[in-house]
């Protein structure tokens, strides 16, 4: 990483209509992050918490309500060209590569596809073959006139990297790049992104709800709960002296942890119908043993909201203020 940014959000919000008639749904609430170049941030968290839909909102998809996305320090523009040339520089790698690729389509013509929709000029084969290549399909030759149902899942999501990597982006948002592969597969996918990021340059949001992911790829890691981020910082420090409780329970169930496992109370409210306060108190161990009256900050757990986090801590009472960067 050199340190300088490449994508920001500050103050994002995305809300959606409530169910009938009802209290819109905010799915991102408030979202401060910072993608520098030539980094892998990891987002983490349980399965609702606003993963995909900050994702979408980085990547243009979702136009948020309030707050700014910026890109090399230019605010988003959201007009037809600017979202056009926007989205060739940073790409989406979807979780499901057998839903993303159309089964009547070649590997050649669905890698060709980015190449033909933005126009690039160029020789297109040599293009599409070394796109191939650097996504770890050798020789390429092989695969370009076969259809993916004639492909292992490891070779699709192989071929979507390819796809993205032919329009030479920046930036690459993987959500969920490798849940729907088999074991021995996940770890090739995974040091393939470490390899693109080493003879290229790419930045990269890893999008997963898996913790030992984020630890195997990620420079640092932001970790989401019920539209906000929770904790963030440098993924070494998060994951081994995690600071929120939440990021506690989602570190305790990972087989090679040392932390004693954690089973949170019910699900993740409504986003709809946040709670006051801290908006994971409902559910908080800390809360429901007992230490958080011995501290003293049991009211404000209850009915304090917290400051959305600007940069590495913890947003919790019990945490302390949160470390300047």
């Amino acid at each position: 990483m050199t340190g300088e940014s490449l994508l920001t959000a500050d103050g994002l919000h995305v809300s959606f209509p409530g169910r009938h008639g009802g209290p819109p749904a905010r799915a991102v609430d408030g979202v401060d992050l910072e993608i520098g170049r030539g980094e892998i941030v990891a987002l983490v968290g349980e399965s609702g918490c606003g993963k995909t839909t900050l994702a979408r909102a980085l990547l243009g998809l979702v136009r948020p309500a309030h707050g700014r996305i910026s890109y090399r320090g230019t605010p988003l523009d959201y007009g037809v060209r600017g979202l056009k040339a926007y989205r060739r520089r940073a790409q989406l790698v979807l979780q499901d590569p057998r839903g993303a690729l159309n089964p009547r389509h070649t590997v050649y013509d669905a890698v060709a596809e980015g190449l033909r929709i933005h126009r690039v000029g160029g020789d297109e084969h040599a293009a599409v073959t070394d796109a191939l290549s650097r996504a770890g399909l050798r020789p390429p030759e092989r695969f370009l006139l076969r259809y993916p149902h004639e492909l292992s899942g490891g070779q699709l999501q192989r071929v979507v990297i390819a796809g993205a990597l032919v329009l030479a982006p920046e930036l690459i948002v993987a959500d969920e790049p490798v849940a729907s592969l088999d074991a021995s597969v996940r770890g090739e996918i995974l040091a393939l992104l470490l390899r693109l990021r080493a003879e290229l340059g790419l930045s990269a949001l890893v999008v997963t709800h898996d913790l030992g992911l984020a630890w195997n790829i990620a420079d640092r890691v932001a970790v989401m709960y019920l539209g906000r981020i929770v904790e963030s910082g440098p993924v070494g420090e998060v994951l081994t002296a995690p600071r929120h409780p939440y990021t506690r329970a989602l570190l305790s169930v990972l087989p090679e942890s040392a932390l004693p496992p954690v089973v949170l109370a019910g699900e993740p409210p409504d986003p709809s119908r946040i709670p006051g306060g801290c908006r994971f108190h409902v559910r908080c161990p800390v809360l429901a043993s007992g230490e958080a009256e011995r501290a003293g900050i049991a009211e404000r757990c209850r009915t304090e909201e917290i400051a959305v986090l600007t940069g590495p801590g913890a947003a919790c009472h019990r945490a302390g203020p949160t470390p300047t960067p």
